[in-house]
């Protein structure tokens, strides 16, 4: 009997680390994570915790021993301090995997492209970012790239906004106070503007398909995820149905709070860097991506909307049915 693949996956309590996790093991990975107390109540048992930090290479070398992925989901909440942690713990990812013979997969945003790149982004756009994260995300890149010239293998898949049941800071969320009744949306850009969603699990099924055709991918691969390119309408129409209410108000974002706030709270003023992103629209063209695996794992909109407010608690779990696909 053949022994499982093993895969180690750095943010594992986050919306992409965790979805990712969850779509290995559906197709019988061994899966194994690195978290700061394995044994603190809660964590699924399904995977093998391992008490470490990211900012530490030797606890990632050790935890990466004899695997064959190392998922790259790890960040930190509310984009506090990324210009001291984000690339060092990059740094220790590909030690890492350079001494495991590992793949390392990242998934990648949007943030690393300047206004230049939209309305339509492909693998091969120019990454001239405006803003100090998405100079960050290019750099990240870069050093993936970079470490591909000896041998180290990468898998980035680039997606847009993600949202999901258990996903983390995020644009969905600021539409929609989490852990209450929606009572209103505060839609970030122009209605009537088309924007890239990304539904997390839909993420990890094809972070895991990918995985399925190693022998096939490059030693630096990219793709673009498509996922949900729909306007600022369809999306509060989806989050009316999902709470069974046709009328509830949508709202502008209040970037003026947003600039307000900036100097003293790091998430406003990381969110004020991204406007750009919600002024025209913008899309990721994944036909390298359907053309490889012969289709992108995709979920109904309002199935994932609802999926996705039922995990942020804006919907009771007693109330209705799942919505169709």
């Amino acid at each position: 009997m053949n022994k499982p693949r093993i895969a180690l996956i750095l943010g594992a309590t986050g919306g992409a680390g965790g979805e990712i996790a969850a779509a290995l093991r559906r197709r019988g990975w061994r899966v194994r994570a690195l978290v700061r107390d394995a044994a603190r109540p809660g964590l699924s048992t399904d995977i093998e915790w391992c008490t470490g930090n990211a900012m530490n290479a030797a606890d990632v070398a050790q935890a990466a021993h004899g695997v064959e992925v190392i998922v790259h989901a790890v960040n930190p909440p509310g984009y506090r301090d990324w210009h001291k942690l984000v690339l060092p713990m990059m740094d220790n990812t590909i030690a890492a995997a350079r001494a495991a013979g590992a793949r390392i997969v990242l998934p990648g945003t949007v943030y690393n492209f300047g206004p230049d790149a939209l309305p339509l982004l492909r693998e091969d756009s120019p990454q001239q970012p405006l803003t100090r994260k998405g100079a960050i995300r290019a750099e990240l890149e870069r050093r993936l790239q970079q470490a591909s010239a000896d041998g180290v293998r990468s898998l980035i898949l680039r997606c847009g906004d993600f949202f999901g049941p258990h996903a983390g800071n995020n644009w969905f969320a600021a539409m929609v106070k989490p852990g209450r009744p929606a009572r209103s949306m505060s839609y970030p850009g122009e209605r009537e503007l088309r924007h890239a969603w990304a539904y997390l699990p839909d993420v990890g099924e094809t972070v895991a398909r990918l995985l399925e055709r190693e022998n096939e991918l490059a030693v630096f691969e990219r793709f673009h995820f498509g996922g949900h390119w729909v306007d600022g309408n369809a999306m509060t129409d989806a989050i009316r149905r999902a709470v069974d209410n046709p009328t509830l108000p949508a709202r502008a974002f209040p970037w003026w709070l947003a600039t307000l706030a900036s100097p003293f709270v790091t998430l406003f003023r990381e969110l004020r860097e991204m406007r750009y992103l919600w002024l025209q629209p913008l899309q990721l063209d994944n036909r390298k991506l359907v053309a490889f695996l012969g289709s992108e794992p995709h979920t109904g909109l309002d199935r994932a909307v609802e999926t996705t407010l039922r995990g942020l608690r804006c919907i009771s779990a007693a109330a209705g049915g799942p919505a169709s696909a």
